[in-house]
């Protein structure tokens, strides 16, 4: 099957980053290098490409992003999500800009939280007594699996809209 990919589509891939010596930077250089790429996957993403789904699961790329807005506010937040499910999809109103601006805020946050954090065995420092919560460690592994994976069904979902591919 012929490469259908235009030029003007095919970005640059990043590399991993190149981070400290400490677990606490590379866990956290990575975890931002991912969230980073897949933040890019939605920013300009075509309406309503971008919040159709384009895979039978029902999957669509703004919905990925905005789950993990949800995800970074519960670990790091001590937001509580009752229905996970829901959390993949957008609201009608919500433009890509939104999305992205929301998940970008969730981020800044959740690094102001893990700027005090200098213990990874220590839990992470969330209001939540329902509940213990998982170390820093735990925390940051879980977000880089997470995003991660995510990351990577953006990658199909992107190319699937327009052609974009890169990280």
């Amino acid at each position: 099957m012929p490469n259908t990919t235009t030029r003007r589509n095919r970005r640059r891939d990043t590399p991993p980053p190149r981070t400290g010596g400490n677990e606490t930077e590379i866990l956290r250089g990575f975890l931002d290098y991912l969230r980073t790429s897949l933040a890019a996957k939605v920013d300009g993403a075509p309406e309503p490409q971008v919040r159709t789904a384009t895979v039978p699961s029902g999957t669509n790329l703004l919905g990925l992003l905005n789950h993990l807005t949800f995800v970074e506010r519960s670990m790091f937040l001590g937001d509580d999500v009752t229905d996970w499910q829901a959390t993949f999809q957008a609201a009608p109103a919500d433009s890509a800009a939104d999305v992205v601006t929301r998940y970008r805020d969730a981020v800044k946050h959740a690094n102001d939280v893990l700027d005090r954090c200098t213990d990874l065995g220590a839990p992470v420092p969330r209001p939540r007594p329902d509940r213990p919560a998982p170390s820093i460690r735990w925390a940051l592994t879980h977000m880089i699996e997470e995003t991660g994976r995510h990351a990577g069904h953006a990658d199909i979902l992107r190319e699937l809209i327009d052609g974009t591919t890169g990280r």
